[in-house]
């Protein structure tokens, strides 16, 4: 199991080299800092930039650990590369855009730098694939995939894992290592455990954790960033789960894509819903039925002609969207008969 840990930040050579000296007991295989910390809105902490540089060099040095680090640009991939780091990650901002991605991958074109790149924000696998891509037509070989969630916050998470999609990347891509970074899923360290667990109980080929020498003093993510005991109890908990047979682990990954699949089903249900509610206040403003008889045979047609592509039973359809479409109307029927008064 391949681990990557250290702090979102670093913030001072005391708490980098710290941290890393206490990591490495662990027996972590990267040491990660960010240098180069733009947020999402400006005058906030946005990193110690190239005076980190050397403090991560000094720890590659003294503690014979593996250093890596974010670039989002030319310049800070320039930089990591002159600087001997072993190993970059491409932050799921930049993933999303293909120009920049492009250009980082020039930079570094032939160079034996690991490439550790993140999901887009959204959930595109072409777009992750794409990245992915990118580096391997700049001959850059050592490419490390890492999930970190996606910007939909149905659940209790920061982010959605919806883990059918690194998944499968995994099954198109047997070449590329997946690792997960159960920090920025989770948002909190409650929830980093039981995020890490599934990662490695369906398959994933390692962790990337966000770990600080004080959580509580940390200038960024500090509610989601372990102590290194913290890492160490979690490390500890997870040979059992790796020690489950390969069928266990396939069962328990296809019931993690039927879950999210699921709750998908049911956020869009809940947006259908609430177009249709839109819907009726227009009927109501208009003297109009809830029931649309034209309407209602033209939307059947079309899902059914769908359901039919996609090799779906088409009474099965039927029968589904009849159920949707009767509360549909219910719906409408309590806006369109309500009172003004």
């Amino acid at each position: 199991m391949l681990l990557v840990c250290g702090p979102c930040s670093a913030e001072s050579f005391e708490q980098v080299y710290q941290t890393a000296t206490a990591v490495k007991d662990v027996g972590v295989d990267y040491f990660r800092a960010g240098l180069w910390k733009p947020r999402t809105r400006p005058n906030g902490f946005e990193g110690v930039g190239e005076r980190g540089v050397y403090w991560m060099k000094q720890i590659q040095q003294e503690l014979n650990l593996k250093i890596c680090t974010e670039v989002a640009n030319p310049y800070m991939a320039e930089t990591c590369l002159k600087n001997n780091f072993n190993a970059v990650w491409i932050g799921a901002r930049t993933t999303q855009n293909p120009f920049v991605v492009e250009d980082i991958a020039s930079c570094l074109d032939g160079s034996d730098v690991v490439v550790m790149v993140k999901n887009p924000l959204n959930p595109d696998i072409k777009l992750w694939l794409g990245a992915i891509e990118r580096f391997e037509k700049h001959s850059i070989t050592n490419i490390i995939a890492i999930h970190r969630g996606f910007s939909l916050t149905y659940n209790k998470y920061r982010q959605s894992p919806l883990w059918r999609i690194p998944l499968e990347l995994k099954r198109r891509r047997h070449d590329i290592p997946v690792l997960c970074d159960p920090s920025h899923i989770a948002g909190h360290t409650d929830y980093v455990k039981e995020i890490a667990t599934t990662a490695i109980s369906t398959g994933f080929d390692g962790l990337m954790i966000e770990t600080h020498i004080k959580p509580s003093d940390a200038l960024t993510d500090s509610m989601q960033q372990l102590t290194v005991n913290q890492l160490k109890s979690l490390i500890q908990s997870l040979p059992q789960v790796i020690s489950e047979s390969k069928e266990d682990a396939r069962l328990n990954s296809l019931r993690n894509q039927i879950d999210d699949i699921d709750n998908s089903i049911i956020t869009a249900l809940s947006e259908r819903m609430s177009v249709s509610r839109e819907i009726a206040k227009i009927k109501k403003q208009h003297n109009l039925a809830a029931f649309q008889s034209n309407r209602w045979e033209k939307v059947l047609t079309n899902i059914l002609k769908e359901a039919a592509v996609n090799h779906l039973d088409i009474n099965f359809v039927k029968e589904l969207y009849e159920i949707i479409h009767q509360e549909s109307i219910k719906e409408q029927n309590l806006i369109i008969n309500k009172s003004n008064i």
